[in-house]
């Protein structure tokens, strides 16, 4: 049985902690953190189902293959809906169809789940209740569409040159030096690339956009960022390469224009967990999401709390 095996097993229910290792950690997003298996099936799984009687999950993308640790991960990308009938984490139910994005990571050992890593984009969820209480996206929030290929659920082949193209990119995009130029975005990029980011952020049309809406004011507030490439995960199969880590930046929030924050010269780190998709050579599609409620959380910030006043 191979690694997408042992995940669609999983899938297939919501609620399968069979499919896991006795010993298993399960990573989620702020305010749930890291969690036992049972902690977690008991736990934010139950809630949400309670919460949407009739939850379904729907994927966009599903991928596996072995990273450079030697360490095979399967990478699942999609969104959980249904009719939002009762609160989740106190957010108001909106009593109508609701979506949340999340974007799920699985370490297979031995046929089982030894880690799961995994992000919900739930200030998707406070928006579509009226309930977002921190400032407004500089991009375009809307329901996130799978790949523009349709072909997310039908991945083959090998990913080293989807893997290539990543990498460089990053590199490139890692440098010290703030300027375009330096980035060389048109090598890599599609010009007119769809960079889906999460909630709070939101989605970024083509290279002009993609700076314009989400990296000029995140270099702007953070110009001393460090990838925590070393300790992540890459890993790629066809024109898809997947990244997960835990966390995967960190940085000093020195500047202004990131999300409206103040300068706090208050150091973080960010978990961003990532879906690129490439063709001719260049990123066509990157999927994003970023624990923002724990960025807030580090700033010192509850969101969550906020939004209980304004709710």
């Amino acid at each position: 049985m191979n690694g997408r095996d042992v995940v669609n097993g999983l899938l297939a229910g919501h609620r399968q902690a069979a499919a896991f290792a006795e010993s298993a950690t399960v990573h989620l997003a702020h305010p749930f953190e890291t969690l036992s298996v049972a902690g977690y099936f008991d736990g934010p799984l139950d809630q949400l189902a309670r919460a949407f009687s009739d939850l379904e999950r729907r994927n966009t993308i599903v991928m596996e293959s072995v990273d450079g640790h030697d360490q095979l991960w399967v990478g699942v990308c999609g969104y959980y809906c249904g009719a939002f009938a009762t609160p989740f984490l106190d957010i108001p139910p909106t009593r109508r169809m609701a979506s949340m994005r999340f974007h799920e990571f699985y370490r297979i050992e031995d046929g089982l789940v030894a880690e799961m890593q995994a992000l919900w984009d739930i200030p998707e969820l406070m928006m579509q209740a009226g309930a977002w209480p921190m400032g407004p996206s500089l991009g375009r929030e809307w329901h996130v569409p799978g790949p523009a290929t349709q072909d997310g659920l039908r991945i083959e082949g090998d990913g080293a040159r989807a893997l290539q193209v990543v990498g460089d990119m990053l590199d490139r995009l890692h440098l010290s030096a703030q300027g375009e130029e330096a980035m060389r975005l048109p090598d890599y990029w599609h010009e007119s690339a769809s960079w889906y980011g999460p909630s709070g952020i939101g989605t970024c049309r083509g290279i002009k956009g993609f700076r314009a809406h989400h990296q000029i004011p995140f270099l702007n507030a953070m110009p001393d960022r460090r990838g925590l490439i070393e300790q992540g995960h890459f890993f790629a199969q066809g024109d898809y390469v997947g990244f997960t880590a835990w966390p995967g930046m960190e940085m000093t929030v020195s500047g202004n224009g990131w999300l409206g924050i103040a300068p706090a010269n208050q150091q973080i780190t960010l978990r961003s967990l990532d879906f690129w998709r490439v063709e001719d050579g260049k990123i066509a599609e990157n999927w994003v999401l970023v624990d923002l409620l724990h960025a807030w959380h580090q700033l010192g910030v509850d969101v969550l709390a906020r939004m209980r006043q304004l709710a």
